[in-house]
C-alpha cells in the first residue's frame, strides 16, 4: 500500500511490533534465498516499508539485522527439543524431531545457509548462535536420557547425534526433500537407539541409561521390535565390561 505522495504507508506499530515485524520479513526472505543475496531494499519491500526505517531499528545494517534474525530462528530451534520428561524415549524423541524437521521444510534455504556456513555475513557471532542451538539440543536430550551427571561418552554420543541430524537435514533438502518426513524422522530415531547401543557397549553409564531408556517402552509399539534388539546388544556387550 502507498500514500498519495507515493511513499510507503504502514501501520504506526509499538517498537516491540515493528520489530518483530522486520524480523519476520527478514526470515521469510532468508528461508527461500541465500543471506548475502538478500539486501534491506528487499527486507523494506517485503515489510511494507521504507528503507530508513529499517535503518533506523536496525541501524547496524544488513549485518546486524540478519544476525537478529539468527537469533530468532535460533530461539525457535532450541525449543524443538523442548520435551515433557514422561512416556517412551523414542516418543519424545520422535515429537521433538517433527518439530526440527518441520522447521527444516519450512526454512529451507535458510535452514541450509545457517549451518553450512561460508556466507558473507557469517562472524564469529553468528557461529556462536549456531553453536549454542546445537547445545541447547544435546543438553535437551541428555536430559531425557536422565543421567545426573553425563560422562564423556554419553555426551559425545549424543552430540554426535545432533551432527548426523543436521547432516540428514542438509542431505533431505539437497535431495529434493525426499524420502517423506516421517520416515526420515523414524530413520533417525532408530539411528540414535544404535548408536547409544554402540557406545553402551564400551560404556556403563550409558548401558544404564538405555536400559532405562528401553524399559519406559511399549512392548508392542512401533519401536518395540527395535527396542527388543538394542536391549539383546546392550545385555550382550556389558557383559564384557
Amino acid at each position: 500500500m502507498t500514500s498519495a505522495t507515493g511513499t510507503p504507508a504502514y501501520k504506526r506499530l509499538s517498537v516491540e511490533e515493528r520489530r518483530a515485524q522486520l524480523l519476520e520479513a527478514a526470515l521469510s526472505l532468508f528461508a527461500h534465498r541465500a543471506p548475502e543475496e538478500v539486501s534491506l531494499d528487499d527486507v523494506a519491500e517485503a515489510a511494507g516499508v521504507s528503507r530508513p526505517l529499517v535503518y533506523r531499528y536496525f541501524p547496524g545494517g544488513k549485518q546486524q539485522l540478519y544476525e537478529a534474525a539468527l537469533r530468532s530462528a535460533a530461539d525457535e530451534l532450541k525449543q524443538c527439543f523442548a520435551e515433557p520428561a514422561e512416556g517412551p524415549l523414542t516418543t519424545r524423541l520422535a515429537r521433538a524431531l517433527d518439530r526440527y524437521l518441520a522447521f527444516v521444510d519450512l526454512h529451507d534455504m535458510g535452514f541450509a545457509a545457517l549451518l553450512q556456513g561460508g556466507s558473507v555475513v557469517e562472524t564469529s557471532r553468528t557461529t556462536a548462535i549456531v553453536d549454542g542451538v546445537r547445545r541447547a539440543a544435546a543438553e535437551h536430550i541428555l536430559s531425557h536420557l536422565a543421567a545426573e551427571v553425563p560422562g564423556a561418552r554419553l555426551r559425545m554420543t549424543v552430540r554426535m547425534w545432533i551432527t548426523a541430524v543436521e547432516a540428514a537435514s542438509l542431505i533431505w533438502l539437497d535431495e529434493g526433500k525426499e524420502p517423506p518426513l516421517d520416515e526420515l524422522r523414524d530413520g533417525l530415531v532408530d539411528q540414535f537407539m544404535a548408536v547409544l547401543a554402540a557406545t553402551a557397549g564400551r560404556d556403563r553409564q550409558t548401558a544404564d541409561v538405555v536400559r532405562h531408556a528401553l524399559a519406559l517402552e511399549t512392548p508392542d509399539g512401533p519401536v518395540g521390535e527395535l527396542a527388543r534388539r538394542v536391549l539383546n546388544v546392550v545385555t550382550d556387550a556389558t557383559h564384557l565390561l
